[in-house]
């Protein structure tokens, strides 16, 4: 894909203005780091307060008195009894089990679900709820009218704060329609960190207004994907299309906490979502592979893709995220074993050009997650 047919965020310009370097990402034009660097990007993150473009990402809203219960007929969670200013993270799911996406819902109340989903998938998430339940409820895409910013960190909660002092009120999960700076917005306090933080979702023709708001704050800095990456990744969080697919069920990808339990076999709401009988088939019987921490007991970084074998060389695995962890001091990985590997403190094997790096089967997160939760 060409630079040309690559899609831009409202906030391009401040990314070449604030001296980014841009990739291309999920069909986006999109900035990598900046002259900060990745390691002086993360960290800072994680100590001040970093602020994320995440405007590719899509934004949904689903309205009308049906709207939860017929999203409950796509997704293995309990929408029905989400409270009014919560949000759940949330996997479609198809026929086999197998994660299509993952998504954020939120309630914003007045018969109203506001959904994040993954940029790469946006568009056949929106065919999928217009196919399944667009008879159901109204579905209005966002996705041209609202960007979507991230501002991460410890120091995030102050910053936010300045603007609409509410925002210190709430946990982690919350939502709430807040003004920032005269513009309507949806803020959520949750992210993609591990850290505490915002996602702020503001009409396109206010973002640029409130990112160099924010940024011309003492305590945050610009950060891109190249962090946001490392940060996901000591949090121990997935990546759709990286370490889930559906090729994978929540089981394998060890995602069995996002099913809701009143959704589970034996609950009030059981099943009645795509791939439910293999689901609770895995629950009982087991799987054969599931997602693993790793970590590395060299100084080698193990990328996505190094095959992971056992001590008698045999392939048992395959790693799907990998990398150096800045806050953790060593390089990390997730992956994919074979079960009877999967145990914590497992010892096997990633083959890094040729060469054999031992690993361990590590418990996720890597570095322990800071949400604010009251």
């Amino acid at each position: 894909m060409t630079t040309e047919t690559l899609a831009t965020t409202p906030l391009h310009a401040l990314h070449l203005e604030l001296g980014a370097r841009m990739v291309p990402f999920a069909g986006y034009d999109m900035p990598v780091q900046y002259p900060l660097g990745v390691l002086k990007e993360h960290l800072h993150s994680r100590d001040q307060a970093g602020l994320f473009d995440v405007s590719h990402m899509g934004q949904i809203i689903l309205r009308g008195a049906d709207a939860a219960a017929a999203l409950e007929t796509l997704v293995p969670v309990d929408i029905v009894d989400l409270p009014v200013g919560l949000q759940r993270y949330a996997l479609f799911t198809d026929d086999n089990g197998g994660i299509l996406d993952d998504l954020m819902v939120a309630n914003l109340g007045g018969e109203r679900l506001f959904l994040v989903v993954n940029a790469a998938c946006k568009e056949q998430d929106l065919a999928h709820l217009q196919k399944h339940i667009g008879e159901r409820c109204q579905i209005e895409s966002l996705f041209e009218s609202r960007a979507l910013l991230a501002l991460q960190g410890v120091k995030a909660v102050d910053v936010l704060a300045r603007l609409a002092p509410e925002v210190a009120k709430m946990t982690f999960m919350h939502i709430a329609e807040v003004e920032l700076l005269g513009s309507p917005c949806i803020v959520s306090r949750s992210g993609y960190t591990g850290e505490d933080g915002f996602e702020i979702s503001v009409p396109v023709e206010h973002a640029d207004k409130l990112a160099r708001a924010l940024l011309a704050e003492p305590e945050v800095q610009p950060i891109g994907l190249g962090a946001r990456d490392s940060l996901r990744l000591e949090a121990g969080l997935c990546l759709y299309g990286h370490d889930m697919s559906s090729a994978t069920t929540p089981v394998e990808a060890s995602l069995l906490w996002a099913v809701s339990k009143v959704r589970r076999q034996g609950g009030a709401r059981a099943g009645s979502f795509p791939g439910a009988a293999r689901i609770f088939a895995q629950q009982q019987e087991g799987v054969a592979s599931k997602r693993v921490g790793l970590l590395p007991q060299e100084r080698t970084p193990v990328r996505e893709g190094a095959e992971i074998v056992d001590a008698e060389g045999a392939t048992i695995g395959k790693v799907t995220s990998g990398g150096f962890g800045p806050s953790l001091g060593a390089p990390l990985a997730m992956g994919y074993v074979a079960s009877s590997h999967a145990a914590e403190g497992s010892e096997v094997w990633a083959i890094v050009r040729g060469k054999r790096v031992a690993m361990k089967v590590a418990r996720t997160p890597f570095v322990p997650q800071r949400y604010y939760r009251g």
